[in-house]
C-alpha cells in the first residue's frame, strides 16, 4: 500500500455513487472496513457524518472505504439498495489499486447505514438460497450501530417522522412486496455475525429496533448479539467518547473471526 491519505473513489457513473477510502500509517488489520452514513435515506446527511469515523478506523489499521449513495429524491429506493451492494464489490477495484486483500470484509454502519450495512450483508446467502447472481464481494459480518433493522416495526412506530414509509414509499400493507425486499428482517439468516450496538436513549431510533433483529437473527441460526451503550443517537459514531471507545472494541472483536470458516 501507498501512503497515509484519503481517496475519492468512483464506483459507478452517478453523482452519488462515490466514496473516500482513508488509509493509515500502517494496515495492521486483517479486514477492510465499508462505512456506510446515516440520515434516513434523505439527502441532508452525507459521508461527511462518518468521515472521522472512517479516518479513525484507519488510524487504528484498517482500510476504511466510507460510501456515499443515492437517498430520496436522487433515486428510487432499490436505487439505495443498488448503490450500497455496488459499493461493496468496488472493494475488489480498491484492493487492485491500492494493495490490500478484500477478502472477508467487514461492514460497519450507523442508523439508516446501518439497515444498508446489514441489507449489504445479506447478499450472498440470500444468492445461495434463490440462485441469484453472487456478489463479487461476499460481506457477511457487521457492526450495526443504533441501526433500523426491522421494517415493519418502524413503520408502525412513525420512527424518523416515517423515514421508512418514505423511503419505499408507502406503509407496509400498501407494499408488501417493498418491505419484503427492504427489510433485514425478511432476509435472514445472513450466514454472518451481527453485532448491534445501541442505547436505551436513543431519541431516534428506538432500542428495540436491535432487540427485534437480534432475537430474528438468533432464532434463524445467525450469530447475533446486541451491546447495551449509554447516550444519544449519534454518540456511537463521535470519535473520541467512550461510547466510541466500545464500538473500536466490537470491530476489533471480529477480527478474530471469519475468513476460514
Amino acid at each position: 500500500m501507498g501512503a497515509a491519505g484519503t481517496w475519492r473513489r468512483h464506483y459507478g457513473p452517478q453523482p452519488w455513487q462515490f466514496g473516500d477510502l482513508h488509509l493509515g500509517e500502517a494496515l495492521t488489520r486483517r479486514r477492510p472496513i465499508v462505512v456506510i452514513h446515516g440520515g434516513f435515506w434523505r439527502p441532508l446527511r452525507t459521508l461527511d457524518m462518518t468521515n472521522p469515523a472512517a479516518a479513525d478506523l484507519a488510524r487504528r489499521g484498517w482500510v476504511a472505504w466510507n460510501v456515499e449513495y443515492r437517498r430520496n429524491g436522487q433515486g428510487s429506493w432499490p436505487a439505495t439498495l443498488d448503490d450500497c451492494s455496488a459499493a461493496v464489490d468496488h472493494l475488489a477495484s480498491l484492493g487492485d489499486e491500492f494493495g490490500f486483500d478484500v477478502a472477508d470484509p467487514l461492514v460497519v454502519g450507523h442508523s439508516a447505514g446501518g439497515h444498508l450495512a446489514v441489507w449489504s450483508a445479506g447478499r450472498g446467502a440470500l444468492a445461495a438460497r434463490t440462485g441469484g447472481p453472487a456478489p463479487i464481494v461476499d460481506a457477511r459480518d457487521v457492526v450495526a450501530l443504533a441501526a433500523v433493522l426491522d421494517f415493519e416495526r418502524a413503520a408502525q412506530d412513525g420512527t424518523g417522522e416515517r423515514a421508512v414509509a418514505e423511503f419505499v414509499g408507502g406503509e407496509p400493507a400498501e407494499f408488501p412486496d417493498r418491505y419484503r425486499d427492504a427489510d433485514p428482517m425478511c432476509r435472514l439468516p445472513t450466514g454472518g455475525r451481527v453485532c448491534c450496538v445501541h442505547s436505551r436513549a436513543d431519541e431516534r431510533v428506538p432500542f428495540e429496533q436491535s432487540v427485534s433483529y437480534v432475537a430474528a437473527a438468533r432464532a434463524g441460526g445467525d450469530a447475533a448479539e446486541l451491546i447495551e451503550v449509554g447516550g444519544a443517537h449519534s454518540d456511537v459514531i463521535e470519535v473520541g467518547t467512550a461510547t466510541w471507545r466500545t464500538v473500536v472494541d466490537v470491530t476489533e472483536s471480529f477480527e478474530a473471526v471469519g475468513g476460514d470458516d
